[in-house]
């Protein structure tokens, strides 16, 4: 659903929503012409991507199958396509609404709440941020 120059991206996150707002900042200042929707499965989650700068938000299982739906790129942790990880709160539905989008998924590999990548180096979260948002800027 690409607008002229837009691009419609879907930050997902959980718990704190601290990883979304690391995400969210990087993207403002790396990306021209990212319209960035926030989705967190907690209202905690999702006010601190909120104050980082998304433009819009929401909270819960239904912002996730929408705003998957009309985003060009979903991003977030691993755990947003993986049912009942991120300690339960990505809900089946959720995750097969990330899985089965259009859009391109762009996911940080984080290894932790039982979901380990392997071949993934421990990094930090920083470099896998910074890495991620390249990625983003290639897409362009």
């Amino acid at each position: 659903m690409r607008k002229a120059g837009i691009m419609n991206i879907l930050v997902i996150d959980g718990q704190g929503g601290q990883l979304g707002c690391s995400l969210i900042k990087a993207i403002n200042e790396r990306i021209d012409g990212a319209d960035i929707t926030a989705v967190g499965t907690n209202v905690n989650a999702t006010a601190a991507m909120m104050k980082a700068g998304a433009k819009k938000g929401a909270t819960g299982e239904n912002p996730v199958v929408v705003a998957s739906k009309k985003a060009d790129v979903i991003i977030g942790p691993i755990g947003i396509v993986i049912s009942d990880s991120m300690l339960g709160e990505i809900t089946p539905k959720m995750a097969a609404a990330v899985g089965s989008s259009d859009a391109v998924r762009i996911l940080i590999p984080v290894n932790k709440c039982e979901n380990i990548v392997a071949g993934v180096p421990a990094v930090s979260v920083s470099v896998l941020i910074e890495d991620a948002v390249r990625r983003l800027s290639e897409l362009k």
